[in-house]
């Protein structure tokens, strides 16, 4: 399937001052891309490579007001989502999309940071089920993101349940020294993808797979040639990593160019 090729992805997403997540992350990738984001941050927060300290939480008229200038005056049609603020947030954001029609929507669902902090409650989640999902082409979860989404369940009935053709599970251990990739269209696996592990703890790596994602889905790639690409870019952004903080690592966004 051909996808209409565009230069900008249009990213939700919400602000990380160590860079090494969040809109910076964003803009890094879809930058490597050649493509240019188009941001508007969610939520505002303090943290560092070892912890979240405080989140405050975009306005729901300026992210609208934001969202409809850039509509107005600039085409896209590929939106990726990341880390979201509240229900109501949840709300706008799905009906802008909604209303918008015609678009590739990447949501990367961030429940719990890098650091095993919640960043999502039970009513946000299940908001998000019902509101975004059923816009979405992809959701990203990695496989504690899964669980959180659809308790109790196996994975393919977790990945039944959630309303969207495709989804990519992600960082699952297959073994000892390798991890493994999972991509669901339809519910039915499509395909795996296994890489060595890797011996670090990363944080912004579930950024940078969304956002190169988007930024492939939007240069015209399908979802499937998408996912690989983003997924070999990713690695080794991480295979090249940079310590610039006391506890996890930054991805090296800029020593890897795209396939």
């Amino acid at each position: 399937m051909d996808r209409p090729k565009t230069d900008s992805v249009l990213v939700f997403s919400g602000l990380d001052p160590s860079g090494a997540a969040g809109i910076a992350a964003d803009i890094e990738t879809i930058n490597q891309f050649g493509l240019t984001p188009l941001p508007i941050i969610t939520i505002l927060t303090a943290q560092n490579t070892q912890k979240i300290d405080s989140l405050e939480i975009t306005n729901n008229e300026l992210l609208e007001h934001q969202f409809k200038l850039i509509d107005e005056d600039m085409f896209f049609n590929t939106v990726k989502i990341g880390l979201l603020g509240s229900s109501s947030q949840i709300i706008a954001i799905a009906k802008l999309l909604n209303d918008r029609k015609r678009l590739n929507i990447v949501l990367d669902p961030i429940l719990i940071s890098g650091a095993n902090e919640n960043l999502s409650s039970t009513e946000m989640m299940e908001v998000m089920k019902t509101q975004l999902f059923p816009l979405c082409l992809l959701l990203t979860p990695n496989l504690a993101e899964l669980n959180a989404l659809a308790p109790g369940l196996d994975e393919q009935a977790a990945v039944a349940s959630l309303n969207c053709p495709w989804i990519l599970v992600t960082t699952s251990d297959s073994s000892e020294v390798q991890i493994e990739h999972r991509l669901y269209h339809e519910s039915k696996l499509f395909k795996k993808f296994t890489y060595d592990k890797l011996p670090n703890k990363y944080h912004g790596s579930g950024c940078t797979l969304s956002s190169a994602i988007s930024a492939s889905i939007a240069s015209g790639d399908d979802v499937d040639v998408a996912c690989s690409k983003a997924l070999e870019y990713t690695y080794q952004c991480l295979l090249n990593a940079k310590k610039l903080g006391k506890m996890q690592y930054h991805p090296n966004r800029t020593s890897s160019k795209p396939i």
